[in-house]
């Protein structure tokens, strides 16, 4: 995806968060909607752990607190529960919008270094689109020394029972690290993704221009 913002951009929304937030992510326009009843981050089985629930989040946009929010943890900890969704008496897509608020955290370099939904996301995407499936095994091993060797060799011991049980299941098969399955058409699938890239920077792009 696009990296950033241009100078002509930053001038745009300059002291206006609201319209930066509404022009570039994903269901944005809602924000205003908001009437601080505080209904979602009380629905939400992570609520004592944010560091700023949805609410919050939506009046520090109001309040044009740009750098607050892009950096914040709060949007990574959406687990996609959709109680907040469902509970809204506005009915505002606060999950679609906290997941377009970290998306667009990512495009601007601004995710709060060593998140770790962040890292796990990418890890994911990464292991996805290689051969257009996940690759379990992979992605675990990958997972397992995120923090290094030490560390993954700890976790990996720690868990070793599991990885017996499932290799005894034939649940998990070794030489998936060397190999993996994969979809039959790889090539298609890559120019989906890319097509889908260029229509996302494409709606964003008209956002910007007809706001």
């Amino acid at each position: 995806m696009g990296g950033g913002i241009n100078p002509a951009m930053i001038e745009k929304y300059r002291n206006n968060f609201l319209h930066e937030v509404r022009d570039n992510v994903e269901e944005g326009e809602w924000v205003k909607m908001c009437m601080q009843c505080g209904v979602c981050s009380g629905s939400c089985p992570l609520g004592p752990y944010w560091d700023h629930p949805p609410q919050e989040i939506f009046q520090m946009i109001r309040a044009n607190k740009r750098e607050e929010v892009l950096s914040s943890n709060a949007m990574w900890m959406c687990t996609s529960c959709y109680n907040c969704i469902v509970r809204c008496p506005r009915e505002l897509p606060i999950t679609h919008i906290m997941h377009g608020l970290a998306h667009y955290a990512k495009r601007l370099g601004l995710v709060p270094k060593g998140q770790p939904t962040f890292r796990f996301a990418e890890k994911f995407w990464d292991n996805l689109t290689k051969k257009g499936r996940v690759n379990e095994l992979k992605l675990g091993v990958s997972l397992y020394f995120l923090d290094g060797f030490v560390e993954g060799t700890k976790v990996a011991y720690k868990l070793k029972m599991i990885g017996y049980n499932m290799l005894r299941t034939k649940r998990m098969n070794m030489l998936e690290l060397v190999g993996g399955h994969g979809i039959k058409d790889l090539k298609g699938f890559h120019a989906m993704l890319k097509k889908a890239r260029e229509l996302e920077d494409k709606r964003i792009a008209n956002n910007a221009s007809n706001g």
